[in-house]
């Protein structure tokens, strides 16, 4: 039996993978369908029943509506985060006299304050409306953001910094050509998480104080026991996550952090 050729074991592998990854996923349907079958549908709706409700997302647009008005406030909540946070960490490492109340007092402040907290107080702020529910995402979100830069600019060269100070005055060309390069990994895993937890947020923040959006719907559905729409909102915001976090931020950031080695 002669050698493999370089690159079958990868291939193999891969599809060993694939294979199992798809195995566990009809595996999962397969249960949750004979599961919903041996109890009322109110309780466990079936995989049938429930993808054929999500597909008033697609022909109603009164639910499109409320899927744009999630993806909206999730949009505005992971800027807003995403700028605060950023912000108030060049802040503390430009400005030293600010670390200890940014790293040491705000932040741990934040990173335990619970986000059901953040949204009861949005309510009694703001009222219901789509002030509360953003405001309350970005709040969960902004420690993410605090401890990813953070981490990034604690990783910075200092050598390679003074390099580029010794050859250039500007502080701003020596943050776009050597900081910033270096920041775009800790930006893109940023996002990356605040992008799954903003969604995760959402749902209780439109629930308890949104007007509009999935977490509304669901609050509609839960009044008339209307559990396939729940089922499918739900469904809908794991296999939206996933898809756009698989399909366009991971290549994304795979781009830009080869243009920025490249250069």
């Amino acid at each position: 039996m002669g050698p493999r050729a370089p690159g079958v074991g990868n291939v193999t592998l891969a599809r060993k993978r694939r294979l199992a990854a798809h195995g566990f996923t009809v595996a999962a349907l397969a249960a949750w369908a004979a599961y919903s079958a041996s109890i009322p549908s109110y309780q466990v709706p079936g995989p049938v029943s429930v993808a054929r409700r999500a597909t008033v997302f697609v022909t109603d647009r009164f639910a499109f509506a409320h899927l744009a008005y999630s993806v909206a406030h999730v949009a505005s909540a992971i800027i807003c985060g995403f700028v605060l946070g950023t912000a108030l960490v060049l802040l503390a490492h430009y400005v030293p006299v600010f670390r200890l109340l940014i790293h040491g007092r705000i932040t741990p402040f934040l990173n335990s304050f619970s986000g059901i907290g953040w949204t009861l107080l949005a309510v009694l702020w703001f009222g219901v409306n789509d002030v509360t529910v953003v405001f309350a995402i970005t709040a969960v979100l902004l420690p993410f953001s605090i401890v990813n830069m953070r981490e990034g600019l604690d990783s910075l060269d200092p050598e390679l910094l003074e390099m580029g100070q010794s050859f250039g005055r500007s502080r701003w060309r020596n943050f776009r050509k050597i900081v910033l390069p270096a920041l775009s990994p800790f930006i893109f895993a940023s996002l990356r998480v605040c992008f799954g937890v903003a969604w995760k947020v959402t749902l209780t923040a439109e629930l308890f104080g949104g007007s509009a959006g999935l977490g509304y719907l669901v609050n509609v559905a839960r009044e008339e026991f209307d559990t396939p729409m729940i089922f499918a909102a739900i469904g809908l915001i794991v296999l939206f996550v996933h898809l756009t976090d698989r399909h366009f931020l991971t290549p994304l950031q795979a781009h830009v952090v080869r243009r920025y080695r490249a250069a």
